[in-house]
């Protein structure tokens, strides 16, 4: 009679997996947001993870799974950040800046998700769109400012006819350039834009750019 393995047996073979998983997605993001997807190899990064090319086409099947897999990973990190914020008890306008304070954090923490999205749209979002974890991954963002939105033409608070797409278009462009486009910027006009001493104003900018469009931008002149 052959014996099953012991639960605990399990669930240390389970931990292990999934920290094996989380590391080897660690490295493959820095690879694939460094050298791109064409450029990343995963010779490299199983090297770099003291580990086999094998083991990596174990847990992820091949370089295009592996890479949809960080994709998915750097994505889910930001939605997860967006449900997790509570503006309920904030007023619309208040809701809307903790909300574009919140993707401008996060996007100053993580210029590797900036790169990923870049190389991806090089890509012409090829493999997210056959990801489909990722077909409805936005929804969550759109629904949250279109709350927001809501709730601030039904206090008057908010007199432009933006909707929820624009939004978030516009926090994300304002998040994006500063980190896509730092170095060309910089060797142009001589200016970091990611130094710390910007880091404050830049933020409190972005705040007051959606909050005064969204409050302001439909009124005529001297209206």
């Amino acid at each position: 009679m052959t014996s099953r393995p012991a639960p605990q047996a399990n669930k240390d073979r389970q931990r292990d997996a999934d920290r094996t998983k989380a590391e080897i997605l660690l490295v493959a993001t820095r690879e694939f947001a460094r050298q791109g997807y064409t450029g990343a190899r995963v010779d490299e990064i199983a090297s770099l993870m003291r580990t086999t090319k094998r083991m990596i086409y174990y847990y992820f099947g091949s370089k295009e799974q592996l890479y949809t897999a960080v994709l998915e990973q750097a994505y889910a990190e930001v939605r997860s950040a967006e449900r997790a914020l509570d503006v309920d008890h904030l007023g619309p306008v208040e809701a809307i800046r903790t909300l574009a304070e919140l993707t401008f954090d996060h996007h100053d923490a993580h210029p590797d998700f900036i790169r990923l999205v870049s190389i991806e749209n090089i890509h012409q979002a090829e493999h997210i769109r056959k990801s489909p974890a990722l077909a409805n991954l936005g929804t969550p963002a759109l629904d949250l400012i279109g709350k927001i939105l809501e709730a601030g033409r039904a206090s008057g608070e908010f007199v432009t006819t933006a909707d929820a797409i624009d939004v978030h278009m516009m926090i994300s462009a304002f998040c994006v350039f500063r980190i896509a486009n730092q170095h060309t910027f910089e060797a142009l006009f001589g200016r970091d834009l990611t130094a710390a001493k910007h880091r404050a104003r830049h933020r409190r900018m972005l705040g007051d750019m959606i909050a005064a469009y969204l409050t302001e931008g439909a009124r005529a002149p001297g209206a």
